[in-house]
């Protein structure tokens, strides 16, 4: 339990934070052996605080913290740099990456291997890389993480290999099973789950077709609960 109270310089992001009294914040975080860490920065949003400009979201960050309950003090929080600021639809991006592990991460439970790939994804997102790739690379290693690993090679009706010029049916349960009704709902190419195996996404219907299939198990996943950062960036896009 002492190894808990007190922590010092881990490395954080700080995924949403919230108002508190007078001149503090409430803070959900990302930490690395921690997973996702609630605590309270006293007197962050005072003119003299230290923290003043710190606590920012997308940003790699050294937070001590302290405490035994389901909301931690934080005492110290040093910015680390190295990854430029999310800007236009890598900021909604990063949002929605966001509000992913605030639904879905349950708290204080360790995912490092997590935690890798979305510093990784803000590194792509911030370099204007493929952002539908880094996208969809994290969303699979999200389910992953949750125990959901997808099946990508083989047919899970009866074991066989996926075939790229056949067509599937993604039950979120079970897996890809093969189909002649390219109509019905859910409905993929045997290629696009083999460029998904690889995180290859160059082609425009394996983009197109992955990204409705993560949504699908995504939303799944969530109770069918709607995204508000997929509402507000449909929303601009529509403005």
């Amino acid at each position: 339990m002492a190894e808990r109270a007190r922590q010092e310089s881990r490395e954080a992001f700080v995924l949403h934070s919230y108002p508190y009294r007078e001149t503090s914040l409430l803070l959900d975080v990302f930490a690395r052996g921690f997973g996702r860490v609630s605590m309270v920065a006293r007197a962050a949003r005072s003119p003299r605080s230290a923290l003043r400009g710190i606590l920012l979201a997308f940003q790699p960050l050294t937070l001590s913290w302290f405490g035994k309950g389901e909301v931690r003090t934080l005492a110290r929080a040093e910015w680390i740099g190295g990854t430029p600021r999310l800007q236009g639809e890598a900021l909604m991006c990063g949002f929605y990456l966001n509000e992913l592990l605030l639904r879905l991460l349950p708290r204080e439970d360790s995912h490092d291997a997590l935690f890798t790939r979305y510093r990784h994804a803000l590194q792509r997102l911030a370099s204007h890389d493929d952002t539908a790739a880094a996208l969809r690379s994290f969303e699979r290693a999200l389910l992953k993480e949750l125990g959901y690993a997808m099946a990508l090679e083989r047919d899970s009706a009866n074991g066989s290999a996926i075939d790229p010029s056949k067509s599937y049916r993604y039950d979120p349960e079970r897996g890809p099973v093969e189909v002649a009704d390219t109509a019905s709902e859910s409905v993929v190419s045997g290629r696009t789950l083999l460029d998904m195996a690889r995180d290859d996404y160059a082609d425009p219907l394996t983009q197109q077709q992955a990204k409705a299939l993560m949504r699908t198990l995504l939303n799944h996943r969530l109770d069918y609960q709607p995204l508000k950062s997929r509402r507000i960036f449909m929303d601009l896009l529509a403005l």
